[in-house]
């Protein structure tokens, strides 16, 4: 066990958590609401460090971030458990267990992976990446000494202390998702404040962070007009026009029956999404469209994808339009997927 590093010491023994915006208020000998923070002897302590469930590497595109290093590789990595209980989780064999490994891997461990396998940055996807925080404060300044990018697919509800921590450490891109309205946290998420993730997001683009927004479109739950109007007048007003949106489509998972959302009601908020006047919108879990990437201004193709594969890529030195010169809001410099994505 370490030390963590965001609490603080109450009476009686008890600590308040400050990683997530929970604040679980943890008594001696008990543990918050992920499971992995527990207190002992009146200090808090993670289980996570060093306790890793996967590490593999993965095509950016699939986390998804797509004006974000396109067409490079990330070493992906999590731990185990999450601050959500989401019904319909689709990694729940990882963010529903509390699970400690004999041999915990060290920071240089996944730094040395990554630079093996040729990965040009790093991200802490699969479960919640906030649980991984002490962990990720440790290796990320190490991966940007080597010229690592390091991201983050979150919940976002992580504290903005912690937030603003990570991104001193090296934390340059940022996954969020939003989960629909207010109604939806509290019946299916095990409660939370969305207008917190909000923050999260938006906190991060102002402080130069890279982000990217993904909904997923959930049947009976965040698929009506009202939620998708509301999703995207939120992102409008908090992140603006430049911003990525991913409208996915849901497909049930951990007991969570409701049929696959429709078709057509992904089309729906592609369209009221571009109709409001985000620019960037992309559809996920449905090949063959709202994948690729068009000007603004006057609709070239600029990145045409196959699923998570970059197939190919057309814009002029800094990211611009060929056609128009368009300025196009991508991080790093686009590329073709490596074959063996493909």
């Amino acid at each position: 066990m370490r030390e963590a590093r965001l609490y603080e010491r109450l009476e009686g023994g008890r600590v308040r958590c400050l990683l997530c915006q929970r604040g679980c208020v943890i008594a001696e000998g008990g543990s918050g609401f992920c499971k992995m923070r527990v207190n002992r002897d009146g200090k808090l302590f993670t289980l996570t460090y060093g306790n890793l469930s996967a590490m593999e590497s993965r095509p950016i595109e699939i986390k998804p971030f797509f004006h974000y290093y396109p067409g490079s590789t990330a070493l992906t990595f999590s731990t185990w458990s999450c601050n959500f209980s989401c019904a319909w989780s689709q990694n729940f064999h990882l963010s529903s267990v509390v699970r400690r490994t004999s041999r915990p891997i060290p920071p240089e461990s996944v730094l040395r992976a990554a630079i093996e396998a040729g990965d040009e940055g790093l991200c802490v996807s699969f479960n919640e990446p906030t649980l991984l925080f002490e962990f990720c404060l440790d290796l990320f300044p190490m991966a940007k000494e080597r010229g690592l990018y390091c991201c983050f697919v979150s919940n976002g509800y992580m504290s903005l202390e912690a937030l603003d921590m990570l991104i001193d450490a090296g934390l340059d891109g940022m996954n969020v998702d939003i989960k629909g309205r207010q109604e939806a946290y509290d019946r299916y998420i095990g409660g939370a404040r969305v207008d917190g993730v909000w923050e999260v997001a938006e906190h991060a683009r102002r402080r130069g962070v890279h982000v990217e927004i993904v909904c997923l479109i959930v049947t009976g739950v965040s698929d009506d007009d009202e939620t998708i109007d509301w999703i995207i007048s939120r992102h409008l007003d908090l992140l603006g026009p430049d911003v990525p949106i991913h409208f996915t489509r849901y497909f049930p998972a951990k007991g969570f029956v409701a049929p696959p959302t429709p078709i057509e009601r992904l089309e729906r908020a592609y369209e009221k999404a571009r109709d409001a006047g985000i620019k960037f919108v992309y559809l996920g879990n449905l090949r063959g469209y709202g994948e690729n990437t068009y000007c603004p201004r006057c609709g070239e193709l600029l990145i045409r994808r196959a699923g998570f594969a970059t197939v190919e890529v057309n814009l002029s030195p800094g990211n611009r339009c060929p056609s128009c010169s368009e300025a196009i809001p991508i991080r790093g410099v686009p590329k073709t997927t490596p074959v063996s994505f493909i």
